[in-house]
């Protein structure tokens, strides 16, 4: 049995856009993900540890423990063995009270994996591969975010590839989302359920290699 961490924020979580509300598993991208692969004769098990308004290195300064990297070397620890960790992280990092740029949210990503990397797993069980996923573009935000992402998708233009230039360096896999969906029609920032679908099927032939 395969095990997959899905480290990631609300467009992995599945928030429903201009809601509070939740996709259930088999609608978002890590339920198509598990149910796919399992098509295929994959056993695997998908373990979500998706959180609305996570950052790669940064606190939200209204609301606690946003910051990824707080405590992630002990959720690698908690689910092992992995076979995989799915990074999906970025966005949040240009929500309006930041003034990050891409660059440095790519640098964000690449602390994320250097501390996958040095979890103090148990003696004998495999250092998860990592599965980096660039988000899709951020679009003009709208309705109940609009204030919250206001001038996000200008700050965050380069992001993929200033990703993909850490992935790279460090050696991981690497997926732009953005080639196979753009984010949600509703408000600009999440995915709508189709988009989950497209980015899950997309993402588990992605994936298929890395468990063989």
């Amino acid at each position: 049995m395969h095990q997959i961490l899905i480290y990631a924020d609300s467009l992995s979580w599945g928030i429903i856009p201009h809601t509070r509300r939740r996709f259930s598993f088999e609608q978002r991208w890590p339920g198509v993900v598990e149910n796919q692969l399992r098509k295929c004769g994959i056993k695997a098990r998908i373990i979500e540890d998706c959180l609305n308004g996570r950052r790669t290195v940064w606190e939200d300064p209204y609301k606690p423990g946003r910051n990824g990297l707080v405590g992630l070397e002990q959720r690698i620890e908690v689910n092992s063995p992995l076979s995989l960790v799915v990074v999906l992280l970025g966005t949040n990092d240009f929500q309006s009270m930041h003034t990050h740029n891409a660059w440095q949210s790519a640098q964000g990503v690449n602390a994320i994996v250097q501390a996958i990397r040095r979890a103090p797993i148990e003696p004998g069980m495999p250092v998860p591969a990592v599965l980096v996923v660039t988000p899709p573009p951020i679009q003009k935000a709208k309705g109940n975010i609009a204030s919250k992402f206001e001038g996000a998708e200008d700050r965050a233009i380069g992001l993929s590839e200033a990703i993909r230039v850490v992935a790279a360096d460090a050696g991981c896999h690497v997926f732009d989302a953005g080639s196979v969906t753009s984010t949600s029609r509703v408000d600009g920032v999440h995915l709508d359920e189709d988009q989950h679908e497209v980015l899950g099927l997309a993402l588990a032939e992605e994936i298929k290699p890395l468990l063989s």
